[in-house]
């Protein structure tokens, strides 16, 4: 089994490391969220054991960017914040199971044992397409027939949202928790601001639009129809 440790306290990385190695296991240790995220994103993990408090990126905005990138692998949360709300934001970002430190070895292998057994679900194609619209999840690039789109990072998931979604309609609601997570008053104009610039990306440049507002519903992007 191959475990990736996410962990910038090296002494409790190199703790369980050599803990896991002595049961079998193949480990890879990371000390930095972002390398977490881009070790995990491009090589083979079977269980991730996440820490919460890591420089370069957060714990919860990695388990959030694997899970939005489509990767299934088991996320097991160990981090000193142990209140029930820290461990129901764990869960909801992507995670599949926390444990508070300190903790015993003998604990957290049962539990990376218990995960890895999990049926693993097929992870979600990181390439998405509406019409002559493409989008690489991996990439975080767009082309709509065969020109690249200059999208910036709402942009993008903003479009990403509504190609995962193709056909139905994505309420403002709905990009308010996925795009800008609840940051934003639900009065805000924050959305029809992004949706108007992306339109003029994605849809002004040619001939057909794509992206179609429902009125006081939300938006959807759709194939032409007929």
């Amino acid at each position: 089994m191959k475990v990736v440790v996410a962990e910038d306290d090296r002494t409790s990385s190199e703790f369980i490391r050599k803990g896991l190695t002595q049961e079998g296991h193949s480990v890879e240790c990371v000390y930095d969220g972002r390398d977490a995220l881009t070790y995990c994103l491009y090589n083979r993990c079977d269980v991730l054991v996440l820490d919460r408090m890591m420089p370069g990126m957060d714990g919860l905005t990695v388990a959030k960017a694997l899970r939005a990138a489509g990767r299934t692998m088991p996320i097991l949360f160990l981090t000193s914040m142990g209140d029930v709300d820290d461990r129901v934001e764990g869960l909801l970002a992507g995670g599949d199971d926390y444990l508070v430190k300190p903790f015993h070895f003998s604990e957290l292998m049962a539990r990376i044992v218990v995960l890895a057994r999990r049926p693993q679900v097929a992870e979600a194609p990181s390439k998405l397409s509406v019409h002559d619209l493409e989008l690489d999840l991996m990439a975080h690039t767009a082309t709509r027939g065969g020109q690249r789109l200059d999208l910036q990072a709402k942009e993008f998931a903003i479009l990403a949202l509504l190609v995962r979604n193709a056909g139905r309609i994505v309420t403002k609601t709905m990009l308010l928790e996925q795009v800008w997570d609840f940051n934003f008053d639900p009065q805000t104009t924050v959305v029809e601001t992004h949706m108007s610039r992306l339109r003029a990306k994605v849809d002004k440049p040619f001939e057909v639009p794509l992206i179609h507002t429902t009125r006081n519903t939300g938006y959807s992007i759709h194939a032409p129809r007929g």
